[in-house]
């Protein structure tokens, strides 16, 4: 039987983060499954919460012989982990590799000695067995580190421009907007004609976009932030926001510029704003702090949550397989992706890299690579 060095993490009832490097037994695969070899999976800020949810980083220990890094977790902050307590979990969202073996169905065969990307929720590992239809076949001469974000960020980003057009909007604002996924999206929005309002935190990250071919681009930390929205707002129509963040005031403060931009031509009583919907999605978590709502945007609008799976599921298989092939196609352009470091399982443990990709900043992004050492 195939063994696997693999990535394991576990939150006790005692308080306390385990992060484990085990050795565990393939299962053959069924007929509509594969065994890939990875050999890139990229750290994603939504990996960072399955591996250490809320442990208290600073003061983790690894202890060699063992291979198990320990960290504490306050007590107060198990509930937020309950459904988790106690239970060893593999992490690891997406990835890409050879296809070593598959089961008997034509398509499983048909991937044999392809390079994929794989979303399993649990790539940390030396292999992994996943059905046909989460992996993404890529072209011959696409290497497995070109196509380990397959997945989250180039799906999202198209995911993004199908619900704009799915609920009838026309152009869309997008918060920590210098990110990597931030990029793909420009990229897209730019080729397809969709108006983007972009929102970054400092002029280094304005930069990355301008030099991009971004041509709106607002810095909240600019005293004419506010201002800076509503002309773009102005400009676009945009009335879809995607917000990375989650904390403060900034949702509070798309949807007011929205509002003073739908309403700029009312005349008498505008007791209720707007007549247009404001829809803004929190898609990611920076920022754990509070989301602060200053009602002044009238009662035409909406706060959600959205997920890539969740999404995907509303789609059917043959839109689904279309995008993915546009992944494919496009994965060394639109959606390339850069790396700062490719940690090997040894490293990925250590204190001093955790403290480094965990800080998630912008232009930073890990691979693990299984095989390296």
């Amino acid at each position: 039987m195939q063994k696997s060095q693999q990535l394991f993490t576990e939150v006790t009832h005692d308080g306390s983060l385990k992060l484990s490097l085990k050795e565990v037994t393939l299962p053959a695969p069924k007929p509509h499954e594969v065994i890939v070899r990875i050999e890139a999976a990229p750290i994603n800020p939504s990996d960072m919460w399955p591996m250490f949810g809320p442990a208290t980083l600073a003061a983790a220990s690894l202890e060699p012989a063992t291979k198990v890094l320990t960290a504490p977790v306050h007590h107060s902050m198990l509930g937020r982990v309950s459904s988790r307590i106690d239970q060893v979990l593999p992490i690891g969202n997406e990835g890409a590799g050879k296809v070593v073996a598959a089961g008997d169905s034509p398509a499983a065969q048909a991937m044999i000695g392809k390079t994929v990307g794989v979303l399993s929720g649990q790539t940390y590992a030396e292999y992994c067995c996943v059905p046909v239809q989460a992996c993404i076949v890529h072209h011959e001469g696409t290497s497995p580190r070109q196509a380990a974000s397959s997945f989250v960020n180039p799906l999202t980003a198209l995911g993004m421009v199908e619900t704009m057009r799915m609920e009838g909007h026309t152009a869309l604002v997008h918060t920590a907007a210098a990110s990597s996924l931030g990029q793909m999206l420009n990229k897209i929005c730019l080729a397809q004609g969709v108006a983007l309002v972009n929102i970054v935190r400092n002029q280094q990250q304005a930069k990355i976009l301008h030099d991009l071919g971004a041509t709106i681009v607002c810095d909240s930390s600019a005293a004419s932030f506010k201002q800076d929205l509503y002309t773009a707002l102005e400009k676009t129509g945009a009335t879809l926001a995607f917000d990375a963040i989650g904390g403060g005031e900034l949702v509070s403060d798309i949807l007011t510029a929205m509002e003073k931009v739908g309403s700029k031509d009312a005349k008498g009583f505008n007791t209720y704003g707007s007549a247009s919907n404001k829809q803004v999605y929190i898609y990611g978590g920076l920022d754990f702090s509070p989301t602060i709502l200053n009602r002044a945007y009238g009662m035409t609008w909406g706060i959600g949550g959205w997920l890539l799976m969740r999404f995907l599921a509303k789609l059917s298989p043959a839109r689904v397989a279309e995008l993915h092939k546009q992944v494919a196609d496009e994965i060394q352009t639109t959606f390339a992706s850069t790396y700062t470091e490719e940690l090997s399982f040894s490293q990925a443990m250590q204190p001093e890299y955790i403290a480094r990709y965990n800080a998630k900043k912008t232009g930073e992004k890990y691979l693990i690579n299984p095989s390296k050492n």
